[in-house]
Order: C-alpha cells, then sequence, then structure tokens
C-alpha cells in the first residue's frame, strides 16, 4: 500500500510553536490542495497526541464535493483517544480506525470506532504491521462497498493508500522504517525556531548512506507558500 507523508511546516520544518499553536501556518491555497490529497487517498492517518492536540475531522471539505470520504486512522497504543472529538463523534457516518497495541475496549467500540490490535515496536503500534492490518481492513470495507451497503473506504471505490498527517514521531517512525513513498511538503514564508515542533521526531541514524532519499520531482507556489513534492528513490 502507497504510502504519502503531507508536511505543512514553517521554512525551517516546524509544525507548530513552542506551545502546540499550528492554525494555521500554510495559507488557504495550500489547506484546500491538502484537502484534495485527501480526496485521493483511501486512508489519513494521525498519531493520538494529534488528534488531542487538534482535534482534527479528517474529511475532505471541499465545495461541491460529494466523493467518499477517506477512512480516518489514529495511531494509539493505549486507545486514549477521548470520547467527545470529532473523530470518535463523527464515527457512526464516517469509518474510523484505531490502530492499538491491546484488544479493543469497550469505551471506543461503543462509539462505533473499530479498533485494529498490532504488535508493538518501542512501545507503539508497529508501523509495518499497522500498514499490514490497515490494509487488511481497507479491502474487506472495499469488497462490502462492491457487493453490499455504501461504505467509505477510498475516493473513487479504489484502494489508492493512506496519506500520513501527523504527528511528528509518527512521521519519524514511518520514515526510518522505509515506509514513506512519498512526501507532499507545504512551506510557509515563517520562522518558528528550534522550540517549535519539528515536523519529523526523533529516530537515530549513525550513517549518512543510512538515510531515507527521495527525489523532488514538482514544485508549485502556493499563494505566499512552496508545494514540493518527493518521491521516494
Amino acid at each position: 500500500m502507497r504510502v504519502t507523508l503531507k508536511l505543512a511546516t514553517s521554512l525551517d520544518g516546524r509544525i507548530a510553536t513552542a506551545s502546540g499553536e499550528s492554525k494555521w501556518i500554510t495559507g488557504e491555497a495550500a489547506r484546500e490542495q491538502g484537502h484534495k490529497l485527501r480526496a485521493m487517498h483511501s486512508a489519513v492517518l494521525v498519531g493520538v497526541e494529534t488528534a488531542i492536540a487538534d482535534n482534527p475531522e479528517l474529511t475532505v471539505r471541499l465545495p461541491g464535493y460529494v466523493g467518499a470520504q477517506p477512512v480516518r486512522v489514529v495511531l494509539d497504543s493505549k486507545q486514549r483517544l477521548p470520547t467527545h472529538l470529532k473523530l470518535v463523534t463523527g464515527a457512526p457516518r464516517l469509518d474510523t480506525v484505531v490502530i492499538a497495541t491491546s484488544e479493543s475496549a469497550d469505551r471506543l467500540a461503543k462509539t462505533g470506532v473499530r479498533v485494529l490490535k498490532v504488535p508493538a515496536s518501542d512501545g507503539r503500534p508497529d508501523p509495518e504491521m499497522s500498514l499490514e492490518a490497515l490494509k487488511r481492513y481497507l479491502a474487506i470495507r472495499l469488497t462490502q462497498a462492491v457487493g453490499g451497503p455504501a461504505v467509505t473506504p477510498a475516493a473513487g471505490g479504489k484502494v489508492f493508500g493512506v496519506m500520513i498527517e501527523g504527528g511528528g514521531q509518527v512521521a519519524a517512525s514511518f520514515l526510518s522504517a522505509g515506509l514513506v513513498d512519498a512526501i507532499e511538503w507545504f512551506r510557509a514564508p515563517i520562522i518558528l525556531g528550534d522550540e517549535g515542533r519539528p515536523a519529523v521526531g526523533d529516530f537515530v541514524l549513525e550513517k549518512l548512506k543510512d538515510a531515507p532519499r527521495f527525489k523532488r520531482v514538482e514544485v508549485i507556489s502556493l499563494g505566499d507558500d512552496l508545494w514540493e513534492r518527493y518521491e521516494k528513490i
């Protein structure tokens, strides 16, 4: 399954201020393109810290859009996702998945959230196993969409892949595992400094030759922002 990492950062690669403020780093044109990218993916994934801090909907919100919504996915090893968040309250009508390292908790299951259990890696859901579990889930939902009631597995009815939208440690774990196929990077002309929160969190890299490498394939101006597109080498 194709994995896209979507970043919206300052020039110095920060996704939020030191206090966590992140709305809005990029401008309206960049945010609109972000929604278009969501529409192209079968699932959109964030970490639980991003879900709690930002309370996102992770839906496609474009004028006149009537296509399918991506499956909303949260990496949440201990199933800490609060039930008042939009991801949970919207679960009865929008396909919502939590990937955890423990069995499904009744607290979330009762809301309509589907919990997928995977093995842990450094205390978090293993990235590769998470993708495998999500791939199986999307395949089942796609089959149901074809042969049964309407669901929301992917825009256009096909499994295109998953787009990671945050946070920094989630990005780091998938990059270090070599699982990111493409990067969609929106950069705003501002500087947030060393205390700002990084787009990519910690991962140990001892040799330069082991660094994940990408080829820039396109650069587009979106108002004052820059949209850089990369493909894995």
